[in-house]
């Protein structure tokens, strides 16, 4: 379950920093490339920074999606097992539950 999760991760990180410190570099070493105007008052850079919220929003529901198809079927796979071990143990009478050291 965790090498699903750090799979995605990693990925999702990359995608999501690396997509930011491109328009961090681009902004910074091109400034002419990144003013250039595209319609109206709208320019390059303001379009590129606007995108960042559609690659983040593109990254939550693709977490959400991996999540319920990779993660989600294993977790309640262990859960699954954890009560099944915790039903074959017996409780001694007089015990409520707690184990002894």
């Amino acid at each position: 379950m965790r090498r699903a999760q750090r799979r995605f991760g990693v990925r999702a990180t990359l995608l999501s920093v690396g997509g930011f410190l491109l328009y961090v570099l681009l902004s910074h070493s091109v400034p002419g490339l990144m003013n250039q105007r595209l319609v109206g008052h709208l320019t390059l850079g303001l379009t590129l920074g606007l995108g960042q919220f559609a690659v983040m929003g593109v990254t939550a529901v693709c977490y959400v999606r991996y999540m319920r198809t990779r993660v989600d079927p294993l977790a309640r796979g262990l859960g699954s097992r954890l009560d099944q071990h915790t039903a074959r143990q017996t409780v001694p009478p007089g015990s409520r539950g707690y184990r002894t050291w």
